[in-house]
């Protein structure tokens, strides 16, 4: 059986005040047919440690002499690039974090799959995709046929997602390594990623390194687990033993985070703040040169609901359910083609020009990505300052330098962050950003779209217990369209489970996560990883 085995990795880069070290003294071994599952706070090192087992570190880094990686008994650090080009993707091969950034955005999928497989099967034109829409088929893509052909924007991230996956297995690797393949799908997509993983593990006598921050994922597939703080190595172990009895205190903190307790709330007045009737947002199909109209999307289909002042309503459901598009409708970023929308008693589509700018203040929205969100040529205080300038507030210089550090403290930022532009910071940092940039404005109802998606546990523990304390401190109410039922079983006091553009299920979160009604409800439960359902 091959192995895998790092003995004594470090990674330094040379920056303007000097040399900094990334990761140290990095040693463990992987075995095949297991999972082994790396994991860590953001910043730990756990990325570049495998892309150093690629061979595909940045040009600046620097790996220490004394390192090895060692295959099969073949130190991969001594291989030229043209060694590694035979090795990487024919016996070891990676699953990057984001696929639609890792794919070439102007070839198909068939056609980035065919290269693989010309190169390391030497597999050409029909045979070639033979064999490629059979791994599609493995990795349990359907309409096979028209994902060859696609064009990675145009496939669905879970897609996606199993696409690189089926393009990672076509060399036929015996070691397979996954950087959060996980992070920004649904629960159902997770549990069947999984599955899949595991399969391959089985069949195919793979070995994988899941790169990963959910740890109730780790509990429920991994065989072995490697613990990162700060660049080092510093708990590994039997995944079983690791869950029942973590050694260091840091791995308890972990642990603790990726089980986040519900938070107590103060009593809710029972007084509605927004109501949607009927609501419908409906895309048409066009066809042809003329743009015929083949039929609908139907992304929001006559939606009913309300939501309460100072409560917490969770939106949740699988990819493409319509969760954002309806959190958009809410937001008037986008029409609706049929229903009202209330807002303290008063229909939105009555209200005047000067009254829609004021609903639009009072109703804010984080985004999933606030890297996307946030203009990379402001600096903090510009980005704070934006929403004040388009909203008609004049305040002296020395007024707004005051709000904007209490804005600053408030979100668990520093004074010194405020002229700093966003590449500056970590995830969790900016997504503190975009918090303040939402509060700012002084609004009623705040909409989370995925705010914790791609964070680590304990990034997202803190914007969890930042949205609490904001909310307990100035009575907002929050909308939260999330996956994670961490997250669900943690702030929210209701949940609405959308299907097809349909509200499917509706109920206090204890109710609905322990007594689900409908079949994909159900469904949707099941897929949650048991260290989860446990706590419940």
């Amino acid at each position: 059986m091959p192995t895998l085995s790092i003995s004594n990795l470090s990674i330094a880069f040379r920056g303007h005040n000097g040399i900094k070290q990334v990761v140290s003294d990095m040693s463990f071994q992987m075995k095949s047919s297991e999972i082994t599952a790396l994991v860590g706070e953001s910043g730990s090192g756990k990325t570049l440690t495998g892309l150093s087992m690629m061979q595909l570190l940045p040009a600046s880094a620097l790996v220490s002499e004394s390192a090895s990686i060692l295959y099969d008994g073949e130190d991969l650090l001594s291989k030229t690039p043209q060694q590694m080009q035979v090795i990487r993707g024919g016996r070891i091969a990676m699953v990057f974090q984001e696929a639609l950034a890792a794919f070439n955005p102007i070839l198909t999928i068939g056609a980035q799959m065919a290269e693989v497989l010309a190169l390391h099967k030497f597999l050409t034109g029909r045979e070639a995709k033979k064999q490629g829409v059979a791994l599609l088929r493995e990795v349990g893509l359907k309409d096979v046929e028209r994902v060859w052909s696609a064009f990675p924007h145009q496939l669905s991230g879970g897609m996606r997602q199993r696409a690189m996956v089926a393009m990672a297995l076509a060399g036929d690797p015996e070691f397979l390594i996954a950087d959060e393949p996980t992070s920004a799908i649904d629960v159902s997509l997770q549990k069947q990623m999984m599955i899949l993983f595991k399969r391959l593990v089985k069949e195919r006598g793979l070995g994988i390194l899941m790169i990963t921050h959910d740890l109730p994922l780790v509990q429920s597939y991994a065989d072995h687990v490697l613990v990162m703080m700060r660049g080092k190595l510093v708990e590994e172990g039997r995944s079983e033993l690791f869950f029942a009895s973590p050694k260091t205190a840091y791995a308890k903190t972990l642990l603790a985070a990726s089980m986040p307790k519900r938070k107590t709330k103060s009593a809710l007045e029972k007084k509605l703040l927004l109501r949607a009737d009927k609501l419908a947002v409906h895309f048409p199909l066009k066809q042809g040169l003329l743009g015929k109209n083949r039929g609908v999307v139907r992304a929001v289909d006559f939606v009913d609901f309300q939501v309460w002042r100072g409560e917490t309503l969770a939106l949740v459901g699988e990819s493409g359910s319509g969760k954002s598009t309806l959190a958009r409708s809410l937001m008037l970023m986008q029409s609706c083609t049929h229903g009202s929308i209330e807002f303290a008693q008063k229909h939105i589509a009555q209200l005047s020009r000067k009254e829609r700018r004021q609903y639009c203040r009072q109703v804010q929205m984080i985004f999933q990505d606030p890297y996307q969100s946030l203009n990379p040529r402001q600096t903090v205080r510009g980005i704070l300052s934006e929403p004040l300038d388009v909203h008609g507030y004049r305040l002296a210089s020395e007024k707004k330098e005051s709000y904007f550090l209490a804005l600053l403290t408030k979100v668990g930022l520093l004074p010194e962050h405020l002229d700093r532009f966003p590449h500056e910071f970590s995830g969790g940092q900016r997504q503190r950003i975009a918090i303040a940039r939402a509060l700012v404005l002084k609004p009623r109802l705040l909409i989370c779209d995925e705010p914790t998606s791609a964070l680590d546990v304990t990034v997202r523990h803190q914007i969890l217990s930042l949205l609490h304390e904001l909310q307990q401190e100035q009575g907002l109410t929050l909308i939260i369209i999330t996956h994670d039922f961490a997250v669900v079983r943690s702030i929210a006091d209701r949940v609405l489970v959308m299907q097809n553009g349909r509200i499917e299920e509706a109920g206090a979160v204890e109710d609905v996560m322990q007594s689900p009604q409908s079949a994909y409800t159900q469904a949707l439960i099941a897929a949650i990883p048991k260290a989860l359902v446990s706590q419940e």
